[in-house]
């Protein structure tokens, strides 16, 4: 039960807390109180071995959840991007209107995607998956501009879509299936029932690999990221980018090592499809965050191509290539949400969007600028942040994995996204601390924000740096 409690907790906290006509403070605690409870809930939940099962939507289709290794992964990170970016939004958010709305569908959301977390078959991770797309969607267009309204549902096109292709895939893993039951590592196909039917079946696996790879924003479905990434509340673009989009890898990972075995696909033109796809958006992502000057704008075109880093650990079918994926998750989403709450930061104290008027910002914003460039320096990998792990593991993973030809330019790839990484994080921190002239700064006083927006920040680059000190020991010890 600590399972369904600890998806319904913070769902009902949202719903019960921004209906009930209390003053700003009493509703922040209450949402404060709600999530920490969600928190310790999960993490015991998560601890235990325990399977529950809520019914049968057909036969051999059931709602059930579990905890496993690859789970326990998801909901850490889960928890601490929810529970830092709330505490953040109870400051940013006062430049906002309809704030009991928007924090309703943010613990909603937090229910979802512990659900999508805990889910234990391909059907109810897909329940999970469309209810995160549904309840976040709202985040996007929370302002309800014309273009926050449009960048809404661009990204519910592209999620349902995606989401669509993904339960093509579902239904021929469902028809192939040996036992249609809980996600077993190394998947539960049944070669007699797909003998002469592989055609069939590795066109379903790679629609739902691009289907669900649409919410991780991988080529050719990646278009909602920049779009709507700029237009949410900065909060809102700190869970997208960071977490939310994740659910999209989780859902790619269970199709792809829990249900259907890597060793399926491994070496057909699926693998090496889906690797062609993760190198392009990568390099795409990287390209085109380089010539953006709004910074929420260029931090989502990085998001674009570093959760496709993730992709491309994945499609290398290998234990190793997974745990790299793994640990790219875990340091993309402390430096990514760093990132998003320090742009944050910018646009509430300066209404500051764009690069060109950051140039000296360290002169009132030291400690904010400290945080944008510690998790700068994860993204582009350098040690001893995150970044650097998680990408060293995936370039090692891809010079091990016997995939000929990919297995040189997937290093090569990421070396040169991370020298273009550089070039569109770095000048902004080298700018920012050394103008090399007057920047219109030089008489203004401090302007940092208070702990509630800085001490959020600091706790994701303390975990970008824990990650590149110990992510590699931790992820290397995993047991599927």
């Amino acid at each position: 039960m600590l399972m369904l409690a600890a998806i319904f907790i913070p769902a009902a906290a949202g719903i019960v807390f921004s209906s009930i006509h209390a003053s700003d403070r009493t509703r922040k605690t209450f949402y404060a109180l709600s999530v920490l409870v969600t928190d310790i809930t999960a993490a015991f939940a998560a601890a235990g071995d325990a399977e529950l099962h809520l019914g049968d939507l057909a036969e051999g289709v059931g709602i059930a959840f579990r905890a496993d290794t690859l789970s326990r992964c998801f909901l850490a990170v889960t928890l601490l991007l929810y529970t830092c970016v709330l505490f953040y939004s109870f400051e940013y958010m006062k430049m906002e209107e309809r704030i009991p709305l928007f924090y309703a569908f943010y613990l909603i959301s937090m229910g979802a995607l512990i659900a999508e977390c805990f889910s234990a078959n391909l059907v109810t991770m897909y329940l999970s998956f469309e209810f995160l797309t549904l309840t976040s969607m709202p985040l996007v267009l929370h302002e309800r501009t014309r273009e926050a309204v449009a960048a809404g549902l661009k990204y519910l096109f592209y999620s349902v879509a995606g989401a669509m292709m993904g339960l093509l895939a579902i239904f021929f893993v469902y028809h192939f299936a040996a036992d249609p039951g809980a996600f077993v590592f190394g998947g539960f196909l049944d070669p007699a029932r797909y003998s002469g039917s592989e055609t069939v079946l590795f066109i379903a696996v790679f629609a739902g690999i691009v289907g669900f790879g649409a919410k991780a924003g991988m080529y050719p479905m990646h278009g909602w990221l920049p779009t709507a990434h700029p237009i949410a509340p900065a909060p809102a673009s700190a869970l997208l980018s960071a977490m939310i989009a994740k659910g999209g890898v989780l859902a790619v990972i269970r199709l792809v090592y829990f249900s259907v075995g890597a060793e399926t696909i491994r070496g057909t033109w699926v693998q090496y499809a889906w690797m062609c796809l993760a190198l392009l958006t990568i390099l795409m992502g990287s390209t085109m965050a380089f010539g953006e000057v709004v910074v929420k704008k260029r931090l989502a075109y990085s998001t674009v191509s570093q959760i496709s880093y993730i992709m491309l650990g994945l499609s290398l079918l290998s234990e190793e290539g997974l745990r790299g994926g793994l640990l790219h998750v875990f340091s993309h989403a402390c430096a990514k949400g760093c990132l998003f709450l320090v742009a944050g930061v910018f646009i509430y104290k300066l209404r500051i969007r764009r690069v060109y008027e950051l140039v000296g910002i360290g002169k009132i914003m030291p400690l904010t600028l400290a945080c944008f460039t510690a998790a700068s320096i994860s993204l582009v990998g350098i040690p001893p942040m995150g970044g650097f792990t998680s990408k060293w593991a995936i370039a090692t993973a891809a010079m091990d994995s016997g995939t000929g030809i990919f297995a040189y330019l997937g290093p090569a790839v990421l070396l040169i996204s991370a020298l273009l990484t550089a070039g569109y994080l770095l000048p902004i921190m080298v700018d920012g601390y050394f103008p090399g002239g007057a920047t219109g700064y030089e008489h203004e006083v401090k302007a940092e924000p208070n702990a509630l927006m800085l001490v959020p920040m600091f706790i994701l680059c303390i975990g970008s740096l824990l990650v590149g000190v110990f992510g590699s020991s931790f992820v290397g010890g995993l047991i599927f």
